[in-house]
């Protein structure tokens, strides 16, 4: 049976990748390049490190200009801009109906994350929330995912994580929880389930808790 979630944001929770490249895409013309939308948010779902350094090898450019510029653009993207994927508010209330709890381990900040969850009203479907300003290693360290489960007396073997990258899923594996893949199918993921629509993690919940 699984009664916990602990949910990634960027990707997972919410579709910001978006956002996200049109931001970059803007900072790119601000500095004198034409890049194509679809490969910029390519490279930001590896993350977002890696797209600035990508970008700036390629293009030749000052890593911190990329980064100044991106943050002006991408803050002027108002919350409402990044929706959350169909079928994740149905899981998380089914999460709390049944008992169980919901739970945010991200490298977003936590003013941002907070904003994102406000904006759709969210928030009280979440006992707690561990972000980059908490200080812990970045993913696929599991020192994040062992400080949420201790918090939040989350038992690892009705917990199950889900993430839109490897490093979620190495992580949530190194801390012995279950782990969810949300995405194309590839064969480089080694996670228990993997999905592209969260139709499917409902249907999985339902057949696993019944």
């Amino acid at each position: 049976m699984f009664r916990n979630i602990i949910w990634d944001v960027d990707g997972t929770l919410f579709d910001t990748y978006p956002p996200i490249a049109r931001a970059f895409q803007a900072a790119l013309n601000d500095l004198g390049e034409n890049v194509s939308l679809k490969w910029i948010e390519g490279l930001a779902r590896k993350s977002l490190g890696h797209c600035v350094s990508t970008l700036a090898d390629k293009y030749q450019l000052n890593e911190e200009n990329i980064v100044q510029e991106f943050k002006k653009h991408y803050s002027c993207t108002q919350p409402e801009e990044n929706p959350p994927f169909p079928g994740v508010i149905t899981i998380c209330q089914y999460i709390c109906a049944n008992g169980g709890k919901n739970a945010i381990v991200t490298h977003r900040g936590r003013e941002g994350t907070a904003q994102l969850l406000a904006a759709n009203n969210m928030a009280a479907y979440f006992v707690g929330c561990l972000t980059r300003d908490d200080g812990y290693p970045r993913k696929p360290d599991p020192a994040v995912f062992e400080a949420i489960l201790k918090a939040h007396h989350l038992k690892r073997e009705e917990t199950i994580t889900v993430g839109d990258r490897e490093i979620d899923i190495l992580a949530g594996q190194a801390a012995g929880v279950a782990t969810c893949f949300f995405g194309p199918e590839t064969e480089t993921i080694d996670a228990d389930l993997v999905i592209s629509d969260f139709r499917d993690l409902h249907r999985f919940l339902v057949s696993e808790n019944s």
